[in-house]
């Protein structure tokens, strides 16, 4: 009896009903006929309400349902869910479902109201957007379930929970994959082009002819052969690129619901995806006091995912961005000239003047490519309408500001420093854009 009456709820329509009953009751003192059809009324809705129950429940299960959900979510993307729901009632049923969703999207009014035919099934389908990464986790699926008649509810709970994980945004790598292998850009990368003696990779020996460098003489080959025999290289054409994340509180500002470093993070995961195909070698690493998540730049076929496993857990601490413990570890611990490509915030020419001489000294043994952002809301202050003296000044102000990012993006090129001054939407296809641009020019 206690699963009976737990699952069991009495409609507002009942309470509806004995309400005017009882309202005929009080009648009835001053006119009799009114009390007797208050009591014919009682018995009537008493009755009802026993059929509306026991056709809930003539059916030990009458509502199924599953929630079909995807391995993981992406971040910042729309994530398809759906559901299904079959009535397997002799009767035609009126539905209420109440989905509980993770607590991150604060949603606790997420119904769906639906009608079932008799022995019909049905497919909802809804999306989420989450804004963050990390676990998230899918409680019950509520049922209310309603007859004809509607006068009692029975609930059941479906759909088990679950916990799903959000990684960065996944789900947009086909489409950068489409736009970049189907633009003008010349693929580069897939040759390895041949330069005898000056270059890494080793290719075969062979006889020595005139004109063949002389210290690629192979001595042991040599000795054996009688004659002699030389090492011949060959130029590849992949490259180390790494992805440096700056996670330090500058990059917590938020713009449509996603941090500087979500956008930052997801850009990662999408050009990392592009460097590999383009055969080059994918790597990354972040920082604010000191450096972290660190994936050694490679191409071997497991490399996406522990790009996307170390992307996972980049969290910020808040801290100030140390850029000189950058420039210390990434000299010990990158030898090989590369492409680093750091995604940072500078607000101010003051702000990046302090961290100005890391910059150039780590641009004297890489090329340095510094992604950073526009801030759109400063647009809007431009843009609107100065009705008083403050909306002059703040008009000013955001021009300057705008200014200061420009005289940024000069202040780098003066040091051979590549820059890319984006907005956070355009972010990834800038970014890509810029890598396939340096990559044409041979610049690393």
């Amino acid at each position: 009896m206690k699963s009976f009456y737990n699952s069991l709820f009495i409609n507002k329509r009942f309470f509806y009903a004995l309400a005017i009953i009882t309202t005929l009751f009080v009648v009835g003192f001053f006119a009799s006929i009114f009390f007797e059809i208050a009591k014919i009324l009682v018995i009537v809705l008493s009755v009802l309400l026993i059929i509306d129950c026991a056709l809930l429940y003539q059916t030990k299960i009458g509502i199924s349902a599953s929630r079909l959900l995807p391995e993981r979510l992406s971040n910042g993307d729309e994530n398809k869910i759906t559901l299904e729901i079959k009535n397997d009632y002799n009767f035609i049923t009126h539905l209420e479902l109440i989905e509980e969703l993770p607590y991150q999207f604060q949603k606790r009014d997420f119904i769906f109201r639906l009608k079932l035919q008799k022995k019909e099934s049905k497919t909802l389908k809804y999306s989420l957007n989450p804004k963050e990464r990390g676990v998230y986790s899918f409680g019950n699926l509520n049922v209310y379930v309603n007859s004809g008649l509607q006068l009692a509810t029975r609930k059941y709970i479906l759909a088990d929970e679950k916990e799903l994980k959000c990684y960065p945004s996944f789900l947009k790598l086909r489409e950068f994959d489409f736009q970049t292998f189907n633009n003008s850009v010349v693929s580069y990368g897939n040759k390895k082009v041949r330069r005898l003696g000056n270059s890494l990779e080793f290719e075969q020996i062979k006889e020595y002819v005139s004109g063949d460098d002389i210290r690629t003489l192979n001595w042991k080959a040599t000795a054996k052969s009688n004659q002699l025999m030389i090492n011949q290289y060959m130029e590849e054409k992949s490259q180390s690129v790494y992805c440096i994340i700056d996670k330090g509180r500058a990059m917590q500002m938020e713009f449509e619901g996603l941090s500087l470093l979500d956008y930052a993070v997801n850009t990662t995961l999408a050009i990392s995806n592009i460097i590999l195909k383009k055969q080059d070698k994918a790597g990354i690493l972040s920082f604010s006091k000191k450096l972290e998540d660190l994936v050694v730049a490679e191409k071997r076929n497991s490399q996406m995912s522990l790009i996307s496993e170390a992307l996972y857990h980049i969290k910020t601490d808040f801290s100030e961005s140390d850029f000189s413990s950058l420039y210390t570890v990434v000299k010990r611990k990158i030898r090989q000239r590369s492409l680093l490509i750091l995604f940072s915030n500078f607000e101010t020419l003051d702000g990046l003047n302090r961290q100005l001489p890391y910059l150039r000294a780590l641009a004297k043994n890489h090329l340095v490519l510094i992604v950073f952002f526009k801030n759109t809301e400063l647009n809007v202050l431009i843009e609107k309408e100065s009705k008083n003296i403050q909306d002059v000044y703040d008009t000013i102000i955001a021009e300057k500001f705008l200014y200061e990012k420009k005289q940024i993006v000069n202040e780098l090129k003066k040091y051979g420093i590549q820059s890319v001054l984006t907005t956070p939407k355009k972010l990834t296809g800038d970014a890509i854009g810029k890598y396939l641009n340096l990559k044409s020019r041979g610049l690393f």
